[in-house]
Formats: C-alpha cells, structure tokens, sequence
C-alpha cells in the first residue's frame, strides 16, 4: 500500500507562514513608498519590485492600492501587538479603569499620542492628497474620520456617565470637541509645524481636554 509523503502534513502551516510573510514584506515596501511619495505617487508595480515579487502577488497578498493603503494604516495603528485588540490593551484598561475625569484623560492623551506617532505622517498624507478628489482616498479619510468619531463618542459617553462634564456641555458636544482636539491635523500643525516635540503636546492635550469636558472642581 502506498504511503503517504511525510511532507503533505506540513505543507499548509508551511504554506501559511510563507504567505505572512509574504504580506509582511508587501506591506513594508507600500508603508516606505507610501511615506516617500505619497498614495498618488505610488503604483503597485514600484510595490511588487520593492517587496521582491511580482504584482499579482501584491493583489493576492492585500489586494490593490485601496486595500494596501487600509492595511499599511491598519498595521501602523496596530503597532508592535497587533494581535491584541485596541481595548484590551493595557492603556486603555487603564482609561477606563480611572477614578477620576481627570486621570481618565491623561490616559487618553497618552493612547492619542501612541497612535498619532504611529500613523501621523501616513495620515497626514492622506487627508491633503485626499483633496485632489481622488475617490479611493476620500472614501479612506472618510472612514478613518468615521472612526476616530465612533472612538471619542465612546468616550464621550463614558465621561458623562462615570464623571459628568461640564455645566452645559453634552456628551454629542463633548464627542466633537474630543475629536476635534485629537485630529492628526491638529497633531502635526502643533508637533511638527510648531516643534513642540510629543511631550508638551501631550501635556497640552491633557490640559486642554480636560478644562474643556470637565466641571471646574475636577480640574487637572
């Protein structure tokens, strides 16, 4: 009777890993070209030849350069555990797990200063390309933005459940103004532009975000 060749029971993990990897080193070649030309001025050859494949294998890996462009920011976002989800992690149990408004908030400026370092020029790129009007970036800046939102209406809520905000101020009117005060723009007009470095806008974050949301006893 005929054997079975030993090495068929390993070919599908082994087959698995080589796609991973695979992925991996598409999405590092498309975070670089990204980076350096920008989402208009890079192409999916300038991709395959970066990564050292050919362009059927970037589709196969990702997909095309809308699907890349979602997956670069997505890993980015991610950071070194992307295994973990977002609430899981230990900052934002620790946000949620804060006795006062204020800590809550010093928390969260900590999580938006992470993810701003992580993903800013990436997203900065984006949103200015994003108007020439191309349709791919205005439908990526679209659900970024859709998601930054979800994220502070969330926490919006748990600040006025938990803490209660400040005379007058609502939670939809507090969602605004933390997405407002945590956009990438306003990140890299203050970091960047203005070399205050990620420490101070930090502290100004906190600062700020808390004098805006909080009643006056529960200030920083």
């Amino acid at each position: 009777m005929e054997q079975e060749h030993p090495r068929r029971g390993y070919s599908s993990p082994l087959r698995a890993e080589q796609a991973l990897l695979t992925r991996r080193r598409v999405l590092d070649a498309a975070a670089a070209l990204l980076t350096e030309h920008g989402y208009l001025g890079t192409t999916l050859t300038a991709v395959a030849q970066r990564a050292g494949v050919s362009v059927q294998t970037v589709y196969n890996a990702v997909g095309g350069k809308p699907a890349l462009l979602k997956a670069v920011y997505d890993v980015s976002l991610a950071g070194d555990d992307d295994a973990a989800p977002m609430a899981a992690r230990p900052l934002f149990q620790a946000m949620i797990a804060a006795d006062t408004g204020p800590a809550c908030l010093r928390h969260y400026a900590r999580i938006a200063r992470a993810l701003h370092e992580r993903v800013l020029p990436l997203v900065v790129m984006t949103l200015a390309q994003a108007a020439t009007g191309d349709p791919d970036l205005r439908a990526f800046a679209d659900t970024i933005e859709s998601e930054r939102a979800t994220g502070t209406a969330n926490l919006a809520h748990h600040l006025a459940t938990r803490f209660g905000l400040r005379d007058g101020l609502d939670p939809a009117e507090a969602a605004d103004l933390l997405w407002a005060l945590t956009s990438p723009e306003l990140a890299d007009r203050l970091v960047n532009r203005r070399q205050w470095g990620w420490d101070r806008f930090e502290r100004w974050l906190t600062t700020t975000m808390t004098q805006s949301l909080l009643p006056p006893e529960q200030g920083p």
